[in-house]
């Protein structure tokens, strides 16, 4: 077959199968193309899940008819006011977008510049250009696209469900209102009621109340502003705390140069550094922004745009693992706002069995009662049971200075010091189950998990110790032989060079077997062969291609476990209040290296949420 040159129809419905893949990609190139024209108001209606209607209206700079004709016409574009590729300063430059959905459905905009005496509208069916025409617009521009991919049915098939779909467009108009701002959007989907986003200020608070608009009250609570710069690339923006976190990547925004991306670079970076603070399981929610020299990142690596290439990958990986580092590092002791929220919605009255008093209906058996006299209830005793009991609930206002109470739960029968409730951890109180450790501070109490939080305090000076000089090594009377599967075995044995760095010096001693010689001198008193055991199994998980500090890092996360204090070991005062007083001088004391909360916050507040004083 000789070669022939296809029709310029048939090219533009190619080029759409890489610009438009579904509907959620036509309102991310149309709302581009408004923010872009300057629009500082813009409204998003989508129906069909985006198939049968996406409508973008703005308030931006407008077309006259000359643009308009040009507009829809391939390689055609106002955004490059020169022929440099590497000098790109606007969201769309390619000219595709809209031939391509005009080449695949109905489309047509409607334009009127400032000042101009009227509107003008051109239509594009299937890739068949209407001229312009007169039309009625207050100002700005106004994009119908409609029955999206009538001609090309085939790719109907393989779109989702319109609710799928409409999620996916919701999205982007989510990504995109984050990116900007300082401009207002609306969005309209099938019968739902609007979503709007009010303008904010282009700063940090700005940010942080449209990240709140976005995901909820809760995220503005728990999130932490960070700025960096390195190498020319500034980063500024909020992350999230590590007990804020998803089961997936969707709570992550990720902007270049004010452009939304979803770059494997960038996300690994912030992978690596929420690596000693979340579950392998958890992904942090944050909005970060990368400032820097449009020369230094290709954006064109997709025509969807949502990838880039920075000419310096490593400098801006190495900005992102530092900058999110520091800020959580240095945020004081504290925990969650939601902790609090979730502890209050698991607070339910105990369904008790046998009838419940007065007859009340399941849904009021948890409900507060004012003024209630246990005499006067249904429920009373019979005359003669449990009134020796009950009467001890009976004293008199009189009495009330020369009664003490039943029971005293505390740690001491002192009472705890003024400048240790002032601190942020408060006074140790009690201890529960041998696991718990309960402190009391001037408006609240706190509730600390006492192996996890000695965790995070081994795992900290460990890594401290191998920054500074390595860890201090002790050598053990009698060398200990462990007994292992032959392959952890020698999985081991090809990594006792890493391992001598942490302190543990070990070789191999015949088929499935490693003598220790020596141990981190903090670790001396731990169970050395179950250390061994424990790191053989994570030896297989190691990536060799992870750095060498990463690599020695997951070596110290599971050391830590094993010299940390174990639950079910009973402390005393001392001890309780030297690991608090640890904790609030340790970085990221809010979570172990597993990702698990170490402690909780409950004010009074929380408190009587919980039990339904308020």
């Amino acid at each position: 077959m000789s070669i022939r040159r296809l029709p310029p129809v048939l090219v533009d419905r190619i080029a759409a199968g890489e610009v438009v893949e579904r509907p959620a990609a036509v309102v991310k190139e149309l709302v581009e193309n408004a923010l872009d024209a300057g629009a500082r108001a813009v409204e998003v209606v989508i129906d069909g899940g985006g198939r049968r209607l996406v409508r973008v209206t703005d308030d931006g700079s407008g077309m006259g008819p000359d643009d308009l004709a040009l507009c829809v016409e391939r390689h055609a574009t106002s955004k490059l006011p020169g022929e440099d590729l590497l000098a790109i300063a606007t969201l769309g430059f390619r000219g595709e977008a809209l031939p391509s959905i005009g080449a695949v459905a109905h489309l047509s905009i409607a334009s009127r510049p400032a000042g101009a005496a009227h509107a003008f509208e051109i239509r594009v069916d299937g890739g068949v250009v209407t001229p312009p025409r007169p039309a009625a617009l207050v100002g700005g521009t106004r994009v119908e696209v409609r029955d999206l991919f009538f001609a090309t049915p085939a790719r109907l098939k393989f779109l989702k469900s319109d609710r799928a779909e409409g999620a996916a467009a919701s999205d982007v108009v989510r990504r995109l209102a984050l990116a900007r701002p300082d401009v207002a959007f609306t969005l309209v989907m099938d019968e739902r009621a609007p979503v709007v986003f009010p303008a904010c200020p282009p700063d940090a608070q700005g940010r942080a109340r449209r990240l709140a608009d976005v995901l909820g009250a809760e995220a503005e609570r728990n999130v932490v502003a960070v700025r960096g710069e390195r190498g020319g690339v500034v980063l500024e923006g909020l992350a999230g705390l590590p007990t804020f976190s998803r089961a997936n990547s969707l709570g992550q925004f990720l902007f270049v140069n004010g452009r939304p991306v979803r770059d494997k670079l960038l996300m690994g970076a912030v992978r690596a550094a929420y690596a000693d603070l979340l579950p392998s399981d958890r992904f942090p929610v944050l909005a970060l922004f990368f400032s820097l020299d449009p020369r230094e990142v290709d954006v064109n690596v997709h025509p969807a745009k949502t990838e880039v290439r920075f000419r310096d990958g490593g400098n801006v990986r190495a900005l992102i693992v530092r900058t999110l580092t520091d800020a959580l590092g240095q945020r004081a002791p504290s925990t969650a706002a939601t902790m609090a929220d979730r502890l209050a919605g698991l607070a339910r009255v105990a369904e008790l069995p046998g009838p419940r008093p007065g007859g009340l209906p399941p849904g009021r058996w948890s409900q507060p009662v004012e003024d209630h006299d246990w005499r006067n209830s249904s429920s009373r005793p019979l005359e003669g049971f449990a009134e020796e009991a009950q009467a001890a609930f009976l004293t008199a206002p009189f009495m009330a200075p020369f009664m003490a109470p039943a029971a005293d739960a505390r740690a001491d029968a002192a009472p705890p010091s003024a400048a240790d409730l002032d601190r942020p951890l408060g006074a140790a109180r009690a201890q529960l189950h041998e696991t718990y450790i309960v402190a009391q501070t001037r408006d609240g109490l706190v509730l600390v998990d006492q192996h996890a939080a000695h965790e995070r305090l081994v795992y900290e000076k460990l890594k401290a110790a191998l920054a500074r000089d390595g860890v201090a090594r002790q050598g053990l009377l009698i060398p200990a032989v462990v007994d292992l599967d032959p392959a952890d075995a020698d999985r081991l044995a090809e990594r006792a060079g890493d391992l001598v760095a942490l302190g543990l010096v070990l070789e191999p001693f015949g088929p499935g077997a490693v003598l220790v010689r020596e141990v981190p001198a903090m670790l001396k008193d731990a169970d050395i062969s179950r250390l061994i055991c424990d790191l053989a199994e994570h030896a297989a998980e190691w990536d060799d291609a992870l750095p060498l500090e990463r690599r020695l890092l997951h070596v110290a996360a599971t050391m830590a476990c094993h010299g940390s204090v174990r639950a079910g070991r009973r402390l005393r005062v001392e001890e309780m209040n030297a690991l608090l007083r640890e904790m609030e001088e340790t970085p990221n004391a809010g979570e172990c290296n597993h990702g698990r909360p170490t402690f909780v916050t409950l004010s009074l507040k929380d408190v009587e949420k919980l039990f339904a004083r308020r």
